[in-house]
């Protein structure tokens, strides 16, 4: 280890745990994290300032004003210019640990290509507040026998798990199917503190550096379950014997890697308008009224008991868009044919 690498790190190598073999494990690793928002620009800085030797950051949107009361690495230039999230962040974290190997991907994670940008990691974390893509990252895991820390907050609560990728337990032995559409709050609807997005993102990362440092006997086996807001912190055990009954790691049935699985969420152009009709991954009632009222304030708003209609103000040069959900679950939105962008709308206002 290079005297500048020794005196970058000093703190923490002095940490009898990590110390010069620990931080060594560190410099080694490639750790992908896997959404450039609240969650993963906090974590991708702890984990730049920690010296991970080579991070890659996967992230589908842009900067946008609503993102910098929370989301570290951003500020004004990047909100008024539109840039892409981890375009943004690979230039500051490069600014911040110029020694590390930063690698931008834009991209809308999907069955088919999450094998191929997550190979060759040996750790993710979910930053995604995304339920389709963490089913699709717990299946993944189990193929490949990858670790990833999977965390979660709306309002100012939050979880926050390592899955090691062996299974008893597996996320899908937590949460044995995906939740209805619009039945989960987002942070879009419910609101989110920066201060929350701050604690669970470096829960995430401390326990990232227990797995890469080679102190994994000390990672926590309980999910982390907090209320920042009411002072609750809990911690929840979760039955290995769940394992035996669950599809992904007792039975071994990837469904949700399955790109053709009858589950899987599709977003569709509509021949002869500019519009992309999203189908969720299960048919559920949706609650529309409710619907309806998470939305007040997001834009104006229509509802009856046919659909919930939402008109989003224009972004910079583009246009405004309207958001129609159905009480399937199905969604039209009008005013784009990118499918990217029209899962990323359904994600924020409807639930992933």
């Amino acid at each position: 280890m290079e005297d500048s690498s020794h005196n970058r790190y000093a703190r923490q190598i002095q940490f009898n745990p990590v110390g010069i073999e620990g931080q060594r494990r560190i410099e080694q690793s490639r750790v992908t994290l896997l959404g450039c928002g609240a969650l993963g620009s906090v974590a991708a800085e702890i984990l730049a300032r920690a010296g991970v030797g080579h991070l890659r950051l996967l992230d589908r949107d842009l900067v946008e004003w609503t993102n910098l009361q929370r989301q570290a690495l951003f500020d004004e230039q990047d909100a008024e210019q539109g840039r892409a999230k981890v375009q943004a962040a690979s230039e500051r974290l490069t600014k911040i640990n110029s020694t590390i190997e930063i690698e931008p991907v834009v991209v809308d994670i999907t069955a088919d290509n999450i094998s191929g940008v997550l190979k060759g990691s040996d750790l993710v974390i979910d930053a995604t507040d995304n339920f389709a893509i963490r089913f699709l990252l717990n299946d993944w895991s189990l193929k490949n026998k990858t670790p990833w820390v999977h965390g979660g907050c709306i309002g100012a609560s939050g979880q926050v798990r390592l899955f090691d990728g062996q299974g008893a337990p597996c996320f899908r032995c937590l949460v044995p199917e995906p939740p209805p559409a619009a039945s989960v709050a987002t942070c879009d609807t419910a609101g989110v503190l920066g201060a929350a997005t701050h604690v669970v993102a470096s829960l995430q990362s401390l326990e990232a550096l227990k797995w890469l440092s080679g102190n994994r006997d000390t990672v926590h086996e309980e999910l982390w379950s907090i209320d920042l807001w009411r002072n609750r912190f809990r911690a929840l055990g979760i039955d290995p014997g769940l394992s035996q009954s669950c599809r992904a790691c007792g039975e071994h049935q990837y469904d949700f890697l399955d790109a053709d699985h009858a589950r899987s969420r599709s977003a569709v152009e509509i021949c002869g308008r500019d519009a992309v009709q999203i189908t969720p991954a299960t048919a559920s009632k949706v609650a529309l009224k409710q619907v309806a009222e998470r939305w007040q304030g997001q834009g104006e708003v229509q509802a009856n008991r046919f659909f919930a209609r939402l008109m989003i103000a224009s972004q910079g040069n583009e246009p405004p868009l309207r958001l129609t959900l159905f009480a399937d679950g199905r969604a039209v939105i009008d005013g784009t044919d990118n499918a990217s962008k029209a899962r990323s709308l359904y994600d924020r206002f409807v639930g992933g």
